[in-house]
């Protein structure tokens, strides 16, 4: 079975209203489908990667080939996790927990989007709570890092509520100009005096070793 050659299949993500996982191909192509119908308000533009700029037909595209390539390119020391946000079985976003080196610098970043029916409803916050719960609480990690445009309201007030504090700033170039974004760290210790909804993940331990390499997923494990 596919399972039995990747474990991360049966990776389950548990909050009050959302279940967190790989989306199966017909799935995948229902959050291809959302991301098409718009993220995010006219004007507003929360990624760095401007690729909801693009027509729907392309935005449908890049959701498909950006899960495809992460899945293809996985390796303990540089990988993303994408996993699709189901409310009642229904694809509400998409969601993602990524690391470079983990096992040694036990540091991640998020980032997600979600459909724009879906805002304004705390799904968000929920969705990022169970990616930094499976971070800090199933992997062990030690800071989960953000970075955030100074003007995008929505984002930076979850990253407060979670607990994140400044980490200074960073300069790019978007549509040739110059773009600020808020650099924000979240330290284990923050994130264990937050206040939040219980997670329950399931299938951890199956694919633990994918997140931290053989080695240190048998050390983690005895």
């Amino acid at each position: 079975m596919l399972i039995d050659h990747w474990p991360l299949r049966g990776l389950r993500l548990t909050t009050e209203r959302l279940v967190l996982r790989l989306p199966d191909e017909q799935e995948l192509s229902a959050l291809a489908d959302l991301a098409a119908e718009g993220v995010h308000k006219a004007g507003e533009r929360p990624f760095l990667t401007p690729w909801t700029d693009l027509p729907p037909a392309e935005r449908a595209r890049y959701v498909l080939q950006g899960h495809w390539s992460s899945l293809g390119s996985w390796t303990p020391d540089d990988w993303d996790l994408n996993l699709g946000a189901f409310q009642d079985d229904q694809p509400v976003g998409l969601v993602t927990l990524g690391s470079r080196e983990f096992a040694t610098l036990r540091e991640v970043k998020t980032s997600s989007w979600l459909g724009l029916a879906h805002h304004g409803q705390g799904l968000g916050t929920e969705a990022r709570t169970a990616l930094l719960h499976l971070a800090f609480e199933g992997l062990g990690a030690e800071a989960a890092l953000s970075e955030v445009f100074q003007d995008n309201v929505g984002s930076q007030g979850v990253s407060r509520k979670l607990g994140y504090l400044p980490d200074g700033i960073s300069r790019d170039v978007l549509h040739g100009e110059v773009v600020i974004s808020d650099r924000l760290r979240l330290t284990r210790e923050n994130w264990q005096q937050v206040d939040r909804r219980p997670v329950e993940i399931s299938g951890l331990d199956s694919c633990r070793e994918f997140f931290l390499g053989a080695d240190e997923a048998g050390g983690a494990a005895r």
